[in-house]
């Protein structure tokens, strides 16, 4: 992977040339600011400003879109991810979307419940090209969220990859990376679909009716 012209430019789900996304960058980043300083003001901007559902999915670029996770207020991780990467593009920096199947060791008991498994396929993260090298930037777990299930909030200073720490602050497993499915410029709606079809068979409708929040409580 490298800084081609695609991980500047905006696409379907990326939508960097938004003016709710340049709306959004010019609220979170200082004008006298480095390039690495203002992408860590966006990715603490897009993990606590955007709250965490995994209940509300919905696979259609409408729903992944960057302009949309704006507008809602939350997100799962593959549409925080995309927001995060159209922030960097807004302002010079290339970001492609990267994703891996995790085995997560904290969810809720009807999350369990509907996808019958512990991993989650086609987890999504951010790459962002800082100082001529790739770092990853997980901007999923809002801080808020991170005290409820009592996990240390994951931060991000520019320069080393932030993915998922694999234990809480009780020191029980939480995430365990178990797969690289590679980079992407654009979200891979189908691909992702055909996955969560096949391996989650009930999960495919949202829970518009629940609180992921309230359902997870908070560990003993």
């Amino acid at each position: 992977m490298d800084d081609s012209n695609a991980f500047l430019q905006p696409n379907a789900t990326v939508n960097s040339d938004h003016p709710r996304v340049l709306a959004f960058v010019r609220r979170n980043i200082s004008k006298n600011t480095s390039s690495l300083e203002r992408v860590v003001d966006l990715y603490r901007a897009v993990r606590d400003q955007i709250y965490y559902d995994p209940y509300r999915i919905t696979l259609t670029v409408h729903g992944l879109i960057a302009s949309t996770t704006l507008e809602s207020g939350f997100g799962w991780c593959v549409p925080k991810a995309a927001l995060l990467a159209a922030c960097c593009r807004a302002i010079g920096v290339p970001a492609s979307l990267g994703y891996a199947d995790v085995r997560n060791h904290l969810t809720t008991d009807r999350l369990k419940k509907r996808m019958r498994s512990d991993i989650f396929y086609w987890h999504g993260y951010t790459n962002i090209f800082l100082d001529r090298r790739w770092v990853k930037a997980t901007p999923a777990f809002n801080a808020s969220l991170c005290a409820k299930c009592r996990i240390k909030p994951l931060d991000f200073d520019g320069r080393s990859d932030a993915v998922f720490y694999p234990f809480d602050e009780a020191g029980r497993r939480h995430m365990e990376y178990i797969n690289d499915r590679g980079a992407f410029a654009d979200i891979p709606i189908e691909e992702i679909r055909c996955t969560f079809e096949s391996q989650y068979p009930n999960f495919m409708t949202a829970l518009d009716d629940a609180d992921f929040a309230a359902d997870l409580a908070p560990n003993e």
